[in-house]
Formats: C-alpha cells, sequence, structure tokens
C-alpha cells in the first residue's frame, strides 16, 4: 500500500525497506486526490446510492483534476471541486431525468410571494416597474414578483423558453438603468 510519499514493501520480497517515491509534479493533485472524499461525501447525500456517487465522484476528479492550476490554494482547490461536483451533479440528474441541464437549473426555488405593499421597497419595485415597456414589466412580474418558472412565462406570452430569456435579460438591463438614472 502508498502511503503518503514513501510505501512499505510488504508481501513483494524486502520487508520493511521504505522505497522514497519522487515528488509529484503538481502539489494541488495531492490536495484535490485528499478532497475527493468529501466530495463523495457530498454525492453521496444527493444520489442516494453508493456506485452512484462513485461514479460522479469518479467523473469529477477525470474532469477536474487535469483542469488544476499548478500553485493553486487549498481552498480554490477545494471550490473548483465542488463546482465540477455540480456540474456532474447536474449531468446525473439531466440523464435520469432525461431533460436538458438548461431546464433543471431554470427551475430553481423562487420565493412565490411580492413585496408587501406600501413598504419602500415594494413602492420602489413598481416604480421602477412603471418605467418600463409593457413587455418588459410583464416578463419581470412573473419571473421575479409571481415566481413563474420560463416555461410558465413563455405560455403566460406565447412565446418560447430562449424568447423569454432574452426578453428578460433585456427587461434587467433596462430596469438597472432606471435604477442608476433614478
Amino acid at each position: 500500500m502508498i502511503e503518503g510519499k514513501s510505501a512499505s514493501l510488504g508481501e513483494s520480497g524486502q520487508s520493511g525497506e521504505v522505497v522514497q517515491l519522487p515528488a509529484p509534479a503538481n502539489a494541488g493533485v495531492d490536495i484535490a486526490l485528499e478532497e475527493l472524499e468529501l466530495i463523495y461525501a457530498y454525492v453521496y447525500v444527493r444520489v442516494g446510492n453508493r456506485a452512484d456517487a462513485e461514479d460522479v465522484t469518479q467523473q469529477v476528479a477525470l474532469k477536474a483534476i487535469p483542469r488544476l492550476r499548478a500553485g493553486a490554494s487549498a481552498p480554490a482547490i477545494r471550490a473548483y471541486l465542488f463546482a465540477a461536483a455540480r456540474s456532474a451533479l447536474a449531468s446525473f440528474w439531466a440523464a435520469r431525468f432525461g431533460l436538458p441541464e438548461d431546464e433543471l437549473r431554470d427551475d430553481l426555488w423562487v420565493e412565490k410571494h411580492a413585496p408587501e405593499p406600501g413598504t419602500a421597497s415594494a413602492d420602489r419595485v413598481h416604480g421602477i416597474l412603471d418605467q418600463l415597456p409593457g413587455n418588459y414589466r410583464r416578463v419581470l412580474e412573473l419571473r421575479f414578483l409571481r415566481g413563474y418558472s420560463l416555461k410558465e412565462v413563455a405560455a403566460e406570452l406565447g412565446s418560447t423558453v430562449g424568447g423569454v430569456k432574452v426578453m428578460q435579460l433585456r427587461a434587467l438591463r433596462a430596469a438597472a438603468k432606471v435604477v442608476i438614472d433614478a
């Protein structure tokens, strides 16, 4: 068994002799390999069985480790591995449900309530919305005040999901300009 930078030759011959292994070319790889246990635990909680957790963790290792920057800090490597794990989990669940990955991201939980009428923030929101063109105002109201998914907004407006995404982006940009000017 290899432990750290040295290994003991047990059954193969010279017992008790310690062989020094060469230093790794990238210390980030060592850090990443140590972090894979945490990645496995993170994935296991989200997939619920050992076989799938091992497969997803292996995908993370195969994709992320070769792309590590030399000299990256341990927290940066850990963050990168968890981001890769989230991406691998999205792919796993998309394949499991037979959905495109974008659809899974679109239906993230959105709080389904509007601001309390009469509050300063509600007045400001309505003031901004009043200055937007009708189609922009409608898409922002449906998405953020009523908590509709992109599919629901598309159905309501008689558009496509892609069209709603573009309109939402333009509406947010227009609203940002209103806030700056106000």
